[in-house]
């Protein structure tokens, strides 16, 4: 049951520290009151875009083929302040901030978690095998 509760610790722990790093650099349009806001906002982008950013890939798709792919953007943008919108203490303050701090925030995720998640078992969150969905 609990085999896969390092690896959400140390992903919630990257996307901690990665909106850490965006708020420093993005410090005039991305701040939190709190470190305990900081991290309720790095839990609740985790759970966002496991759940609310596939949704609405889905529900985009058409959008998203006509732009090419850059309509992503403008979603990983609105989860971000969907994020700052429930979360007391933390604040964005418009839309192209959150495009370009969201954007940071996925680099800096992708090369923090390069050095600490080596792709070992031990570091992956594995999805039960078998079984049906739904």
């Amino acid at each position: 049951m609990f085999e896969n509760l390092t690896a959400f610790f140390l992903h919630w722990a990257i996307t901690g520290v990665s909106l850490w790093i965006a708020s420093l650099v993005f410090s005039k349009g991305l701040k939190f009151d709190s470190s305990g806001s900081l991290i309720i906002s790095a839990l609740l982008l985790g759970f966002a875009n496991a759940i609310v950013k596939p949704l609405l890939i889905v529900l985009t798709l058409p959008l998203t083929l006509l732009t090419f792919g850059l309509f992503l953007l403008v979603i990983n943008a609105l989860v971000l302040l969907l994020v700052a919108f429930f979360v007391k203490g933390f604040k964005v303050s418009g839309f192209w901030t959150a495009v370009f701090a969201s954007l940071f925030i996925s680099i800096l995720s992708i090369i923090i978690g390069g050095f600490f998640v080596g792709g070992t078992p031990d570091t992956t969150i594995q999805m039960p095998s078998g079984g049906t969905w739904l």
